[in-house]
């Protein structure tokens, strides 16, 4: 379901624009040009998730707007021409999600980033380290209007624990000055189990010595606030440190997927499958490995066309995700796929490998408006822990093999009947 946003904005045109950037990140969009307005709207509706407001609007010039919004509790983007500090501090003294100066079109780029992080960063989870209660609950409290999920601790071994108990954790804000473990020690400890490329860390301190800053980066955080900070850098900071771990993420997951279809690889596939086998005798539902070849995908891929070829896979992959929602799979490259069957017996896993080929048989796909179809073999093999995941591939891969020997369109399932 898609999020409400409240654009306030007396400018028709910067309006459009607001709009047509909320619209590309899937909310629902609803505009206002005056208090007046806004009054009105919210006399029917006031659950939106967050609204952008001028501080300048017809009726309301000197930022009315802001705390009306705000009491309804609707975290708020101020947008402003005004750049003179007065104004900056009063809007920093509003409990506001962030302001943006409209000086250029960088500030809508920005506006971009903050309403698409306004949105993911509920998977997103950050815990707090600080022994002073009043700081912590600071801290939190600028995460949540952000909408960060937050954990807290108040010293350096409860940190630990909590890092422990929580794998999702992303980032770890660290106040130095900290009984028992300080800041710097609680970050070596946590950099023996978490790399960079995986965790965030700033360090926080009120200290007023210039090298502090140099001891937290060179022993592993990643970033470095001065007490006391303006929510305006804190947001800053925490933007961009969580661009860099999401961009590492994607990087980790692009290298794991297939370009094409968007499904793990071999050697990811192949990977997790390991983790799987490992735990095989001691899984109460039976784990069966598929390997699926598209038939005759060389006439296919060269005497129609490559574009006809990429499009069978991609249909073949959707078809898999539809079929085998819950079970592993993988495009293992070329015209051949490969499928971790979890269920609860024989006789149900037979059906759904079977229902698959069925399915793909029926299936018909349109290329420049021209009808094709295309068949599978499939070849599987019960998995146990009496074999190597190694043997148990060349037995799915034997079982294929013998499906296209039969002429393709077939399943051979090694240890079941044989259907097609």
């Amino acid at each position: 379901m898609s999020k409400h946003l409240l654009v306030v904005e007396d400018s028709a045109p910067i309006a459009k624009v607001i709009e047509s950037i909320g619209r590309s990140l899937g909310y629902q969009v609803t505009i206002a040009s005056t208090l007046s307005e806004v009054r009105a709207i919210f006399a029917k509706k006031h659950d939106f998730f967050v609204a952008t407001i001028d501080y300048g609007l017809p009726d309301a010039n000197d930022g009315e707007a802001i705390p009306y919004i705000l009491q309804h509790k609707i975290p708020s983007i101020v947008m402003t021409g005004r750049v003179d500090d007065q104004t900056r501090k009063k809007i920093l003294n509003l409990p506001v999600i962030d302001y943006i100066t409209k000086e250029n079109s960088q500030a809508y780029h920005y506006l971009l980033r903050v309403l698409h992080y306004q949105l993911t960063n509920a998977n997103v989870t950050v815990l707090v380290v600080d022994d002073s209660l009043t700081a912590r609950n600071n801290i939190c409290l600028l995460l949540k209007r952000r909408n960060f999920k937050v954990l807290s601790a108040d010293n350096g071994a409860r940190a630990l624990k909590v890092l422990n108990d929580h794998p999702e954790i992303k980032m770890v804000i660290t106040d130095q000055e900290m009984p028992g473990m300080d800041g710097i020690e609680l970050i070596q400890n946590i950099r023996k189990d978490h790399l960079k490329n995986e965790l965030i860390i700033i360090g926080i301190s009120g200290a007023n010595r210039g090298f502090q800053s140099a001891r937290f980066i060179k022993n592993g955080a990643d970033d470095f606030l001065r007490k006391p900070f303006c929510p305006e850098e804190f947001y800053c900071r925490i933007m961009q440190n969580i661009e860099k771990i999401q961009y590492i993420d994607e990087v980790k997951l692009a290298e794991s997927k297939d370009y094409l279809t968007s499904l793990f690889n071999r050697q990811n596939f192949l990977e997790q499958a390991e983790n799987i086998h490992s735990n095989v005798s001691t899984s109460k539902y039976l784990n069966v490995l598929a390997i699926i070849r598209i038939d005759r995908f060389k006439e296919i891929n060269e005497n129609i066309s490559h574009e006809l070829g990429d499009h069978v896979i991609i249909e073949l992959a959707k078809l898999l995700s539809l079929h085998f929602k819950k079970d592993l799979m993988s495009r293992f490259g070329g015209a051949e796929f490969g499928i971790l069957i979890n269920g609860e017996d024989e006789e149900s896993i037979e059906k759904r490998i079977e229902q698959l080929r069925l399915a793909v048989q029926k299936h018909t796909t349109i290329v420049k408006k021209v009808e094709h179809q295309f068949t599978v073999s499939i070849g599987s093999t019960m998995m146990n822990d009496d074999e190597s995941l190694q043997y148990i591939l060349k037995e799915a891969d034997r079982a294929l093999h013998q499906a296209i020997e039969k002429g393709g369109n077939q399943c051979v399932i090694k240890g079941f009947i044989e259907l097609g």
